[in-house]
């Protein structure tokens, strides 16, 4: 029996589904990314698993046990399950270690005062126990909501779009951060983001939910090479339609630049970026714009170009 699973759960609002019949598994000490873009269920699905939004059908379990929800259960929510939100949700005029400690009233007071020190500490809050929220930076203020949800020792941490708020610098700095500390405590942890690079950097074990459902599951290699739908292929990069296809399609980097032999383009725009230029060119027969990959940084704008892939690259969508 796997330690936390969720069994055909679905949800709709006014009659609009927003969580199509969804099922997952998961061994504890797992780590799991949910991809998806806005309104794609995965918010719903989240407090589900929490116990704390009513579902339409199917079951939660943590550890064999059931999961009420709040129409099962006087006081919804559970400590062994705690959800982390995007907004920080801290006591704006408690400091950090109050913030942290406030979860903890009703527990012995040596156990709540050893608990609040080892998260100050393994959280790196040390220094900022005695600031107010307004006091931090973003990154400062996410770890502290870590530090409320991870007080009373939860089982699963349910991450909802903690780092929207932060910038790219700070997001990946926390993420790598969070991952050591999680994996050190032996937490079962489920992201939801909508950014595919903060996914991986998390783990590699994804989930692509779009409208409700689950598009495609795996890892980061199967999705990419091996993409069942369109939303799925353009998560990982752009990709070009075939001319004269109905469904065939290639990436930008499994394009070849010659100087002769192949499909004739003209490029039209040239982008720096860090590892390569990124090459809009023009197709001469068809018409159609095609986005590929300059490793070289050989061609400007107004060049010619021949284009030629490997036919094992190509995609069917």
């Amino acid at each position: 029996m796997s330690y936390f699973s969720i069994s055909n759960v679905s949800k709709s609002y006014d009659e609009i589904p927003a969580l199509l019949p969804f099922s997952l598994e998961m061994a504890q000490g797992d780590f799991l990314s949910i991809v998806g873009e806005s309104g794609s269920g995965k918010s719903t699905l989240l407090k589900i698993m929490a116990g704390l939004e009513v579902q339409d059908s199917g079951e939660v379990f943590l550890d064999g046990k059931p999961i009420l929800n709040p129409n099962q259960k006087i006081v919804s929510g559970y400590d062994e399950i705690r959800l982390i939100h995007q907004n920080f949700h801290l006591y704006p005029n408690s400091t950090v270690e109050e913030n942290i400690s406030r979860q903890l009233l009703h527990y012995e007071k040596e156990y709540a005062k050893s608990r609040v020190e080892y998260l100050l500490k393994l959280l790196g809050l040390n220094e900022f126990r005695d600031r107010f929220p307004r006091q931090l930076s973003g990154g400062q203020k996410q770890k502290v909501a870590i530090g409320k949800a991870m007080a009373v020792e939860p089982d699963i941490l349910l991450l909802d779009e903690p780092f929207s708020s932060l910038d790219t610098i700070q997001t990946h700095r926390l993420i790598t951060e969070l991952k050591e500390i999680f994996k050190a405590l032996g937490t079962t942890v489920i992201f939801v983001t909508h950014d595919l690079d903060d996914a991986l950097r998390l783990t590699d074990n994804l989930i692509i939910l779009q409208k409700g459902k689950i598009a495609q599951k795996g890892t980061s290699k199967q999705l990419c090479e091996k993409p069942k739908t369109k939303y799925v292929a353009q998560l990982f990069s752009p990709i070009n339609k075939l001319p004269d296809s109905k469904n065939s399609y290639i990436r930008p980097a499994d394009v070849k630049l010659r100087t002769k032999g192949g499909l004739i383009a003209h490029v039209t725009d040239s982008r720096f970026l860090v590892h390569y230029n990124s090459l809009q060119v023009q197709l001469k027969e068809s018409g159609i714009t095609w986005e590929v990959d300059d490793s070289q940084r050989k061609y400007e704008i107004g060049d010619r170009v021949y284009l030629s892939w490997d036919d094992a690259k190509l995609m069917t969508l």
